[in-house]
């Protein structure tokens, strides 16, 4: 598992010119769909500081889904109240943050953009075949493959009135991470 905050070193797609960097990027998705190695490219890409969401949950959590049981709305609010914490703080400092974060319900994601009201949303999605044999072939994870239905029957993919730039998995990473980057370029206010 990643640290809390990290730069990523490995290489990554070119910042797009004139990327603020007081840009807010939550990259969301299910379990298995990339986030973190997106986030991190992204991060890298922009100079950015990069937190993996899952370093935020409490112990319990953890401990549960390294169980096989899902978390319920009430299990998830003290972490997205963390992670919201987080966002705010990046936002009150006006620095850039990238984040991983599932962010399955619209609830979830309303409760995080009220903590920073410019958050930027990349979704990842892919076909639970996919999923399930990236989570199969992942080592030293707490989430078990055995999770997936139960997120993927969670997931509220963002309205169109949310903003999210979307992904298909089956796109290799580097090409996520370059077109988003690209994206939030043509997208700045």
């Amino acid at each position: 598992m990643a640290t809390a905050t990290s730069r990523p070193n490995a290489p990554g797609p070119t910042p797009p010119t004139g990327t603020p960097s007081a840009l807010r990027i939550v990259v969301m998705g299910v379990s298995g769909c990339g986030k973190s190695t997106v986030g991190a490219q992204i991060a890298q890409a922009l100079g950015l500081d990069f937190i993996e969401g899952d370093t935020l949950h409490p112990q319990q959590n953890v401990a549960l889904m390294a169980a096989g049981i899902a978390l319920t709305d009430a299990d998830r609010a003290g972490w997205l109240a963390a992670i919201g914490d987080q966002l705010s703080q990046a936002h009150a400092a006006g620095r850039g943050l990238v984040l991983s974060c599932s962010a399955l319900k619209r609830s979830y994601r309303d409760l995080l953009r009220s903590a920073c009201t410019d958050l930027r949303w990349v979704h990842l999605h892919g076909q639970p075949e996919l999923l399930r044999e990236r989570l199969q072939a992942r080592k030293g994870h707490f989430m078990p493959s055995s999770l997936l239905d139960s997120q993927l029957a969670t997931l509220e993919p963002p309205s169109a009135d949310e903003a999210a730039l979307c992904f298909d998995i089956m796109l290799p990473a580097t090409r996520i991470s370059a077109q988003a980057l690209a994206q939030l370029r043509n997208t700045q206010t």
